[in-house]
């Protein structure tokens, strides 16, 4: 069981009041609009400390435990414009971990440290039109010459691509195939030969920007490397431990966010004389969805725990993203049945949630991916 302090406990009660105040209001604007004033809302979480729980104070960060990372992706799960918690994930669980972890002091001063503060919207920017869920096959290049990378290529569903000052790049550096070679790069977004080719329509997540991003012979120095050249596909690979523990983390907060509405909603709703909770087929059925979203909670919280413990949470972090994915979809399928024809109108939250959830199950890493990875270490799939 997680041991929660009074600071957890405040600090739950911070994020889910900024959530309340700060963004809630304006959640149907963004997401008629397609996009959120990225540096103003992060200038506010920044200032609140919410950007870097548990990053190095040195660089502005909060230096809490893992439980913290835990409390934030829950509560912003509770928000009704799930794509502006995403973005922030990006900001503070996809983007930024790499260069906390190997970046070099003047790299996170100049880049990690304005992210903390909220003053700079960074991205992460991996995924390629023919290199999704496969990392190791993406063409993005950057080649020496002299003291700078030459970067040429493209980049697809970049998260708060349109707003972004720097993204951290996964670009391949030497000809080695597969995983090797590849380097993780901070490329800021005003250098020349970089451009966002489209702003791309989705079908969810409506409330953040997602972009096309190109690379024409785009300049960094070779001091914006991160960490080891050649190692950045390993170094990527844990960034994505933390991608998607902040995934299940936001997921369980949505959940919990989407039952309890759906509850109320039966309590209130009259049917055949009767309220639609009196259906004891309904509340058997959230009663279950409940539980579920209980026991993921919890696993979430062991891997929280066994991450400050520094043990390698690879297996946790693939199953809670797996779990989390295909519960959601569960979750918002029911909550949008019991709603009735209601639930399936755009006025109604659950048209959204359902649309929202499903990436899930799709970004930083599907669901085959993980299935694939659980069945290798498992040795249920030897190839």
């Amino acid at each position: 069981m997680a041991q929660f302090s009074e600071e957890h406990e405040m600090f739950r009660a911070s994020v889910r009041d900024f959530v309340q105040s700060e963004i809630e209001p304006f959640a149907e604007e963004w997401e008629r609009e397609g996009i959120f004033p990225a540096h103003e809302l992060f200038g506010k979480m920044g200032r609140l400390g919410f950007l870097g729980v548990t990053y190095d104070p040195a660089y502005g960060g909060g230096g809490g435990d893992v439980l913290y990372s835990a409390i934030l992706g829950e509560e912003l799960g509770r928000m009704s414009c799930l794509g502006v918690a995403m973005a922030i994930s990006v900001q503070t669980d996809m983007a930024t971990p790499s260069l906390h972890r190997f970046g070099s002091d003047e790299l996170k001063e100049r880049y990690l440290k304005p992210a903390i503060a909220g003053e700079a919207v960074a991205a992460i920017a991996v995924t390629e039109p023919d290199a999704g869920s496969d990392v190791a096959g993406l063409r993005t290049r950057a080649v020496r010459d002299g003291d700078e990378w030459v970067i040429n290529g493209t980049k697809l569903y970049i998260t708060s691509g349109l707003q972004a000052d720097w993204m951290c790049l996964l670009a391949r550096t030497s000809d080695e195939g597969g995983s090797r070679g590849c380097t993780q790069i901070v490329v800021p977004t005003d250098v020349a030969g970089f451009s966002v080719s489209r702003k791309l329509d989705k079908l969810g997540m409506r409330s953040s920007d997602t972009a096309e991003l190109v690379f024409e012979d785009a300049r960094v120095p070779l001091a914006n490397t991160i960490g080891v050249e050649g190692r950045g596909f390993h170094q990527q690979m844990q960034q994505f431990q933390d991608e998607r523990m902040i995934a299940a983390y936001q997921m369980v907060g949505a959940m919990e966010g989407a039952l309890d509405r759906t509850k109320r909603y039966l309590a209130e709703r009259q049917a055949f004389g009767k309220p639609l909770a009196a259906n004891q087929h309904l509340g058997y059925e959230l009663a279950d969805l409940a539980a579920e979203v209980e026991v993921l909670k919890h696993f979430n919280y062991a891997a929280a725990a066994a991450a400050s413990q520094g043990e390698d949470i690879t297996r946790f972090a693939t199953i809670a993203k797996l779990r989390s994915g295909r519960l959601a979809r569960r979750v918002a399928d029911i909550c949008l049945q019991f709603h009735g024809g209601i639930g399936y109108m755009e006025e109604t939250w659950t048209a959204r949630f359902f649309r929202d959830t499903r990436l899930w199950s799709i970004g930083g890493g599907a669901d085959e991916v993980m299935l694939r990875t659980l069945a290798r270490m498992d040795g249920y799939a030897l190839d």
